[in-house]
C-alpha cells in the first residue's frame, strides 16, 4: 500500500518493489534513488520466494533496476521501461 507525505516541502511515497526469484541466493535494488549502488538496498526474501522491499521515494520518475545473484534483470511489472543514458534498459516508475 502507498502512502503519500504531504506535509513535507517535497511529497515523498513509500513505494513496494518485489521480484519472484525463489532459488535466488541474493536480490538487491539498485537505482537513480541510490547512485546506482549495487548493495545499499538489499531486498528480504519471503516465505513464498518473492523478494521484497520498501523505500520512501520523493515525487517524479526514478529509474531502477534488481540485482540477482549478480545479474541485472528487469522489472517484469514496471509501468515503464526506458534507455539509461541512451545505453542500457531500465525499468522506471513515475510518482505524481
Amino acid at each position: 500500500m502507498n502512502t503519500t507525505d504531504k506535509t513535507s516541502r517535497e511529497a515523498t511515497e513509500m513505494v513496494g518493489f518485489s521480484y519472484d526469484a525463489p532459488h535466488a541466493q541474493s536480490v538487491y535494488l539498485t537505482g537513480d534513488f541510490n547512485a546506482w549502488n549495487h548493495t545499499s538496498d538489499p531486498m528480504q526474501r519471503q516465505a513464498d520466494g518473492l523478494w521484497f522491499l520498501q523505500l520512501l521515494l520523493s515525487r517524479g520518475r526514478h529509474y531502477y533496476q534488481f540485482l540477482v545473484d549478480g545479474e541485472t534483470v528487469l522489472d517484469p511489472h514496471a509501468m515503464y521501461l526506458a534507455l539509461e543514458d541512451g545505453h542500457e534498459n531500465v525499468s522506471f516508475i513515475a510518482l505524481d
